[in-house]
């Protein structure tokens, strides 16, 4: 049962605390990976108090790239980096394999670039995260723009409707210069067959689909406190 303590939590809070629970998994002496996203915020900030005790930082986004200089954490280029020790990221959707849909914040790219170069993911989230199966939360698709009208039809084919992420008016322009396609009305039942064949499509730049790049931990945030699954 919830104490009134952590009952009365709020969803920043948790974050807090996941973001806090995952400086257990940094390794003094080495380069880790960091993702993109509010949760992601607060463990840059937890990670201020040990900064002295890593070598730098390899980042998935320009955003977290300048929150990290901010607060005096070396950040290194990844192609200068063999392997990481561990990358911490949040998820906009997890399962109980650790299979995530990410890609809210328009990272996904850079995000699996950098998940493919740690020898660990941990993800950082909320409970309300945690579901039986991918496809609640709108698909990110990292795109070619030439290709958008073909890539919403063939997802039209699989049962999905495939938006194009605006802002202010026009595209959405990601760090690498191209567009998001949101794809809503999809079970994500097999994430490794459907993250390898979306892959495939010409055009698709990244699936936010990660399965090849799984998570091993997640720490959950929860009325109860920080639940640690491992998979």
């Amino acid at each position: 049962m919830s104490t009134p303590q952590t009952a009365s939590l709020t969803q920043d809070e948790l974050k807090t605390l996941v973001g806090q629970a995952a400086l257990r998994y940094v390794q003094a002496g080495e380069v880790i990976g960091v993702g993109t996203g509010s949760t992601v915020n607060k463990f840059i900030d937890a990670l201020a108090s040990m900064k002295d005790q890593i070598a730098g930082a390899v980042s998935s986004s320009v955003a977290s790239t300048e929150r990290l200089k901010a607060l005096g954490i070396p950040v290194l280029d990844s192609n200068d980096v063999s392997r990481l020790g561990v990358y911490i990221d949040g998820a906009d959707e997890i399962d109980h394999r650790g299979y995530m849909v990410k890609g809210g914040g328009a990272a996904l790219t850079r995000e699996k670039i950098v998940a493919a170069l740690a020898d660990r993911f941990v993800c950082i989230a909320d409970e309300s995260k945690l579901v039986q199966t991918l496809g609640q939360f709108p698909l990110p698709v990292e795109i070619i723009p030439m290709a958008a009208r073909r890539i919403t039809e063939q997802f039209a084919k699989l049962g999905g409707t495939a938006t194009l992420r605006m802002k202010d008016g026009a595209p959405l322009v990601t760090d690498n210069g191209q567009h998001i396609l949101d794809v809503q009305g999809l079970q994500i039942s097999d994430p490794l067959a459907f993250e390898t064949a979306v892959s495939q499509w010409p055009g698709v730049v990244t699936v936010g689909v990660f399965a090849h790049q799984r998570a091993q931990v997640c720490l959950l945030g929860t009325a109860q406190g920080v639940k640690t699954m491992e998979f």
